[in-house]
């Protein structure tokens, strides 16, 4: 058995630090949190590559007197608590003690801090948990961090750090949520010398979204007003529908004035969003949260991100009422403004039109239409109208008179040339394709198909991701990509960490065929796109497609990339629930039966599913 023994004080400050200090975006968020503490108005964070070999913050807070400045940073030091009984009514977000130990412990820290009366100021330099000087200074009232090497003397944990263009972006999240919980405190954040944000402290909270957000999230925000509930109050921003995302991002809710995440706060937030939003789209929110802090328990992490509420059903019932009557007591019908295009637009948008239509790669169909459109006409006795919206192809557009089912065989027959085999039947060969009936829409999602001994169901939607994945990856392929002007541009505003997933991808949206420049602060305007995402390639899918790449590392290839951006240009597929004309439906069936693989879509899930006679008449208990 080994020999137990006591730690050396260095090994428990390091193991201290691990639980603390995991990134540069710990050390800013415990700093600005005593800054805040400190009655701050006014906070400045500068960082340089990424935070990992420098972090400056400024504040004009209270500051430190100069006799207490070495007990500072002894560990379990706070001014904040003196009993276990003030855990349970500390209304400040730091208390434990830990932090500036812990980052003593793996950095080399500068402190410099003046109080309020004090002639002069304290200038203490502490590397790697040792005192290296202690000395007055003249200084402005309140404090400066400067925090230089991160795990300099730790190499191990410091090869877990990601870029410093991540690491930049964790921080600028960090700054982000505590200028929206703390909008009485004017925020600066600085990025390599470059200013990313500053908030001017007016307590303006939509102000505060507009500066981080930009302005069509700020323009459709819902304001919430304060009301107590038994102790309970939510007050805050909601966004409206119209700009949902696709992950957690914006949920941004604070308790007591405190970041958190909380699977409670989520659910009430998601529920009260349910009936306004599609599955998988989670919404926009600045919520804060004020409650008793005797019903709060916050000390369940050293970060202080995770909370226990004593009445969880409380809590959520109060969140989920709020958000809901919100949401109800408004008009939520989004506004488009269509600008009416000058004759010279007009006469530029007709010419590049007709460019594209004349390359060959947009001749992706044959025109059986227009060969037999004279025999229709003659012998049809009811109107009919075959719809080809740009989402389904480069088609066009036929009127005529059919009525006769002879006549509805021949579109059928003509809709697609060559088709290739599916399954052993071969339900769309050439030659079967006489024999097969497409019996109509059900749900207005799946198509059901008639042939031989079989009852064939296709689903729309992920029968037409496929088809727009399989044409982009084939154009892509080929270097045949086209792209299509839009015009005017569509203007985005981007988050820091959207910014830099933008640089970094760059290169692989250009090569698909988007135009993408920088419009001036955060915001970028696309001025062009794939030539197949033409007329949907809105603000909301392209920020789609950057959060896809998300999870992608940072040595992703640059076909992963590619990959990634094709199957997340599929949100532009036709949808459930969306009522396709039987033409329409025919040419996309047909269309899909070309590919190697139409048996699923870039997500995985089947595009056709088949039930035979014999398992129907099994239901039906004709066979025993």
């Amino acid at each position: 058995m080994n020999q137990i023994s006591v730690l050396s004080q260095e090994t428990i400050d390091k193991i201290a630090a691990g639980e603390v200090v995991e990134r540069p975006a710990s050390i800013v968020k415990e700093l600005v949190e005593n800054a805040v503490d400190a009655g701050a108005n006014a906070i400045t964070v500068e960082i340089k590559n990424g935070g990992i070999s420098l972090i400056r913050i400024t504040d004009n807070g209270s500051g430190i007197p100069g006799e207490q400045v070495r007990v500072a940073f002894l560990r379990h030091a706070t001014s904040k608590i003196r009993t276990v009984e003030d855990l349970l009514t500390s209304g400040t977000l730091g208390f434990r003690g830990e932090a500036l130990s812990s980052i003593a412990a793996v950095c080399q820290v500068e402190m410099i801090s003046k109080t309020a009366g004090s002639i002069t100021g304290i200038r203490y330099i502490i590397e790697g948990g040792a005192e290296k000087s202690l000395e007055e200074i003249g200084a402005p009232e309140g404090t400066t961090f400067l925090v230089r090497n991160l795990f300099y003397h730790t190499p191990a944990r410091k090869k877990f750090l990601k870029s410093a263009a991540t690491e930049a972006g964790y921080v600028s999240d960090l700054i982000e949520r505590m200028a929206l919980s703390n909008p009485q405190i004017s925020f600066k954040f600085i990025n390599n010398n470059e200013t990313k944000l500053h908030t001017s402290g007016n307590c303006n909270v939509k102000d505060i979204i507009y500066s981080i957000y930009g302005r069509e999230i700020a323009a459709n925000v819902v304001k919430i007003e304060p009301e107590e509930t038994q102790g309970l109050t939510v007050s805050g921003f909601i966004g409206k529908p119209v700009i949902s995302r696709g992950n957690r991002n914006y949920e941004n809710y604070f308790v007591n004035g405190r970041y958190v995440k909380s699977a409670i706060i989520a659910k009430a937030i998601e529920d009260a969003y349910k009936p306004f939003l599609m599955n998988h789209r989670y919404p926009f929110t600045a919520l804060s949260i004020q409650i008793d802090t005797q019903q709060v328990d916050v000390n369940v992490h050293p970060t202080k991100m995770e909370v226990r509420f004593a009445d969880r059903s409380g809590v959520y019932e109060k969140v989920y009422q709020t958000v809901r009557d919100a949401l109800a007591g408004r008009e939520l019908i989004p506004e488009f403004h269509i600008d009416t295009p000058t004759a010279a637009q007009q006469a530029s948008e007709k010419k590049k039109q007709t460019e594209v239509s004349e390359k060959p790669e947009a001749k992706r169909y044959p025109e059986p239409f227009e060969k037999i459109r004279s025999q229709l006409i003659a012998e049809a006795d009811s109107p009919y109208e075959v719809r080809y919206p740009h989402r389904l192809g480069e088609l066009r557009t036929v009127t005529g008179n059919v009525g006769h089912p002879a006549t509805q065989e021949r579109i059928r027959e003509s809709g697609a040339a060559q088709q290739l085999e599916l399954f052993e039947e071969k339900l769309l060969d050439e030659k079967s394709r006489k024999r097969h009936k497409l019996i109509g829409q059900l749900f207005d999602t799946y198509w059901l198909v008639e042939f031989e001994e079989k009852l064939f169901i296709i689903d729309q939607h992920a029968a037409h991701e496929k088809v727009l994945y399989e044409r982009f990856m084939e154009k892509r392929k080929k270097k045949q990509q086209t792209s299509q002007q839009v015009t005017p541009p569509v203007i985005i505003t981007l988050t820091l960490q959207e910014e830099e997933r933008l640089r970094q991808h760059l290169d692989e949206f250009t090569s698909v065929g988007f135009e993408i420049s920088h419009f001036g602060g955060r915001d970028y305007a696309i001025s062009a796109v794939p030539d197949n995402l033409y007329g949907v390639a809105d603000r909301t899918l392209f920020t789609e497609m950057l959060d896809g790449l998300t999870d992608l590392s940072e040595k992703a290839s640059a076909e992963a990339v590619l990959e990634k951006i094709a199957s997340m240009s599929c949100k532009a597929a036709v949808k459930g629930n969306s009522r396709l004309s039987v033409q329409e439906a025919d040419a996309l069936i047909g269309e899909l039966l070309t590919l190697e693989n139409p048996y699923n879509c870039p997500h995985g899930r089947p595009t056709i599913i088949a039930m035979t006679k014999y398992e129907l008449e099994k239901k039906f208990k004709r066979i025993v």
